[in-house]
């Protein structure tokens, strides 16, 4: 049988055109993503989320200078405030760190997931990245430091072009901080290839936010690859309102015995929005615990993806991992895939996952009803208090009653 060629997608073929322009220390990962091309519903990781059917175009990399016309959302937060535009680091725009962190940017080669011994897994979006990123940003928290206020990352695409951000976050032993990253902008066509790694040394505290709040007619791909070490804790959280496609890949893994992790997310969904959140969490070491919690609004013909796998490699006795999904279908046309998965090859572990769809309770809708409220009132009060339980993990207070006027100003839109 002669071979069969696949035909090139109207995006891939403009990703091939561009990837000619590439460096030559480029080359090799963009040869990476060109051996596979874009992920689509055979490979097991993209089967909900067919990028070569979804992504319909792909528009050229940004070029430097853009300029940024919007106010960040968390500008009324206490934060030391970084600002990537379009990809690249802009100093003018960024102030100074406090003492015990340092930050940096270079052209460094970006890891394309190849690295056996990286953060990340071998992936054509992670490729990508690192084809077209000329800008790699280095923030480290030094050992014994404790950053009291968040440190907020602003990750601005400021038209309807590619943008490549590569952020990396190195935390000494007994360091304390708080990471916010905020993908802002991204005008109608725009699309967000971002990549974040998180490296964490050994009793380590440390909150991780990420914010979507794109253009909805943008697409955002976004990838974080993070391991700690021994007696540390890890508190990640994911927030998404924006962008038409979107899919946030997480890559967490244990090496430190005695660590916890907690990860939770909220995504509100509307239109014809598709958003799809992916985790892998590798328990590669004994005695650690890891709590992932995901929450689903879908409105409309929306789309909510979550795929969520705990792996307990030989020898991780004693882990204690625990993940649950939940989604509320408001509309007929919503759709929801769940596929939460464990792989444990130890035997003295306690591990388990759960998912759950369904509609407003329509009992205590009711309930709500019969006591005077309207309709809308009474769903809203309802849908509230169910993504209320992602939020209430977010330690920052003010950045969580930032979160939660987001969400009632989504849901008065959604009764408007």
């Amino acid at each position: 049988m002669s071979n069969i060629t696949p035909l090139k997608t109207e995006a891939e073929q403009a990703l091939i055109a561009q990837g000619a322009t590439v460096a030559s220390d480029r080359k090799e990962a963009f040869a990476r993503f060109l051996e596979h091309g874009l992920p689509h519903r055979r490979v097991e990781a993209y089967h909900y989320t067919d990028l070569r059917a979804l992504l319909k175009s792909a528009p050229p990399p940004a070029k430097a200078g853009g300029k940024i016309t919007t106010t960040s959302p968390l500008a009324d937060i206490d934060a030391h405030v970084l600002t990537v535009v379009d990809g690249r680091y802009d100093a003018s725009l960024s102030g100074a760190l406090p003492k015990g962190a340092s930050v940096s940017a270079s052209s460094a080669l970006a890891d394309d997931g190849s690295n056996e011994k990286g953060l990340l897994s071998a992936d054509p979006v992670i490729a990508l990245n690192a084809a077209f990123s000329d800008s790699v940003l280095d923030i480290t928290i030094a050992a014994k430091a404790e950053i009291e206020k968040p440190i907020l990352i602003r990750l601005v695409t400021t038209g309807a072009h590619a943008s490549y951000p590569r952020v990396r976050l190195n935390v000494g032993d007994h360091a304390k901080a708080f990471i916010v990253e905020s993908h802002e902008g991204a005008a109608a066509g725009s699309l967000i290839d971002s990549v974040l790694e998180l490296r964490m040394g050994d009793h380590v505290t440390f909150d991780h936010l990420r914010l979507n709040l794109v253009d909805h007619a943008a697409t955002v791909l976004t990838t974080f690859g993070g391991a700690m070490g021994k007696e540390s804790l890890y508190r990640g959280h994911n927030f998404v309102v924006g962008g038409s496609l979107s899919r946030h890949q997480i890559f967490f893994r244990f090496e430190g015995e005695q660590s916890k992790a907690e990860i939770s997310s909220a995504c509100l969904l509307n239109a014809k929005q598709h958003a799809d959140t992916t985790l892998v969490v590798d328990h590669a070491v004994p005695e650690c615990q890891s709590r992932e919690f995901f929450a689903h609004v879908l409105d409309h013909e929306s789309t909510g993806v979550f795929q969520g796998k705990i792996i307990v490699r030989p020898g991780a006795q004693q882990t204690d991992g625990k993940m649950m999904s939940r989604a509320i279908v408001l509309e007929d046309g919503a759709t929801m895939n769940n596929k939460p998965e464990l792989e444990i090859f130890a035997d003295d572990v306690a591990c388990g996952h759960g998912a759950t769809v369904g509609a407003l309770d329509e009992d205590l809708l009711f309930y709500l009803r019969a006591r005077g409220l309207p309709k809308a009132e009474a769903e809203a009060l309802m849908l509230q208090a169910f993504v209320g339980e992602a939020l209430e993990k977010i330690e920052h207070d003010a950045i969580r009653d930032t979160l939660e006027a987001h969400t009632e100003q989504w849901l008065k839109a959604r009764s408007a």
